[in-house]
């Protein structure tokens, strides 16, 4: 359980009975600068947490803390808190007074450090999946430009072929045409010179009045 400064505030100790304690006055006086150590500690450790979540979110790194007071004589035990959990187990922040201001820009900077890749990471997804939407989407045209000139070609093969047997029929009835046009005319050649040859027969014929 992390000591907070209120746990040493509220402490309370029993008297002894059978042994020499310590110096009462003594006793509060450390504890007090025990008291105003945690406090500063704990907002060192708050400034740490808002600047880092700051650089989670894609803000511009700011300027380490730097210590506000001295390290007191004796050493306290640290309060343990939470840090971000994408750095917790990669940069544990130290909460100790000596060489807090480095740690602090130490753990800024890698905490700035993977927000960039992070951000990498995602611009990197980013083009991956645009490339295979575009890629995606010029396979679909492709495919329907495909489709459309195979319909396309489908249609003027079957127009061609179309077209093709009406020539043939239209070729096949002229040519009849002219067989009966042909059939005509001798027809009536024949039959004209039947007909002059029947008049001439006749003409030739005794009148039936003359043979009485």
């Amino acid at each position: 359980m992390a000591l907070t400064p209120d746990d040493v505030v509220n402490k309370r100790f029993q008297p002894t009975k059978f042994r020499e304690g310590y110096d009462q006055d003594e006793v509060d006086d450390f504890l007090d600068e025990v008291v105003e150590e945690l406090r500063r500690l704990n907002d060192e450790n708050a400034e740490l947490r808002r600047q880092l979540a700051e650089c989670q979110e894609g803000n511009v790194v700011p300027a380490p803390v730097s210590a506000t007071s001295e390290t007191a004589d004796h050493d306290v035990p640290e309060p343990v808190m939470p840090v971000s959990a994408a750095t917790e187990a990669t940069f544990p922040v130290s909460t100790s007074g000596g060489g807090t201001a480095d740690e602090a820009a130490g753990v800024l900077q890698m905490a700035q450090r993977l927000h960039d890749e992070y951000v990498n990471q995602g611009a990197q997804e980013r083009d991956r999946i645009v490339s295979e939407a575009q890629a995606q989407a010029q396979s679909l045209v492709s495919d329907a430009e495909a489709a459309a000139k195979k319909t396309t070609d489908d249609a003027e093969e079957t127009k061609r072929r179309t077209l093709d047997d009406l020539a043939q029929k239209k070729s096949m009835l002229e040519d009849e045409i002219e067989d009966l046009k042909a059939f005509e005319a001798d027809y009536r050649g024949r039959l004209r010179n039947y007909i002059a040859d029947q008049l001439s027969d006749l003409d030739g014929q005794t009148p039936i009045s003359a043979q009485i």
